[in-house]
């Protein structure tokens, strides 16, 4: 398993981003212990949905601002955007079959 399928985001590039396509961003911190849980979950699904669904990370230290734009209050928050809008949220470590769950109603 590799991180080469997760897109590592920063505040300029997360709009464009997110834009199009169905991409879900787990916004993390280096210093949390539950993200460190959840990060070869993140991976395996970003191996899992190669062409299908964009994978990303958001260091919610990094990027303070979009933290803020979604009301992200606690870490990992998860959340599934298709074509810009917000169709999914996910606070704390969830199983990976949610996140498949979420991911293929997103993709249709």
């Amino acid at each position: 398993m590799s991180q080469d399928n997760v897109i590592h985001l920063t505040s300029d590039t997360f709009n464009d981003t997110i834009s199009k396509d169905v991409i879900l961003v787990d916004f993390f911190a280096d210093w949390c212990g539950p993200c460190k849980m959840l990060a070869p979950v993140i991976e395996q699904l970003a191996d899992q949905y190669d062409g299908k669904a964009k994978i990303a990370k958001l260091n919610v230290d990094e990027c303070q601002d979009i933290a803020m734009q979604f009301g992200v209050m606690s870490i990992p928050t998860v959340i599934i955007f298709k074509n810009g809008e917000q169709v999914e949220e996910f606070i704390g470590v969830q199983d990976a079959g949610v996140y498949e769950d979420a991911l293929n109603k997103a993709i249709g």
